[in-house]
């Protein structure tokens, strides 16, 4: 009977353990924000406008309509090559 209890411990702490890490992961998904322009050709992470479908499809670098995910607050300080920074909204520069 000992066993019993020692195992059914055992699973309920690896299981309180594997939760609390989803939360943690989930937690730090709500910090991030979309920033558009940042992203290389091909590392975009959805959606990069007209033509493109969703995760890796932007075919230039910096395209103005795809955006990658960042953490929050860091989007408009990111400084790219050619002056250009990273914008909260779709921009129109660098397209296809």
């Amino acid at each position: 009977m000992n066993r019993k209890i020692a195992s059914l411990a055992l699973a309920s702490s690896l299981a309180a353990a594997i939760g609390t890490v989803g939360v943690a992961v989930a937690q730090d998904a709500n910090d991030m924000e979309k920033c558009y322009g940042v992203a290389l050709a091909g590392e975009n992470d959805c959606a990069a406008g007209p033509g493109t479908t969703c995760a890796g499809t932007s075919t230039v670098d910096y395209q103005g309509n795809a955006w990658s995910l960042v953490p929050a607050g860091t989007c408009e300080d990111i400084e790219l090559p050619g002056d250009r920074m990273g914008s909260l909204a779709e921009l129109d520069r660098d397209l296809p």
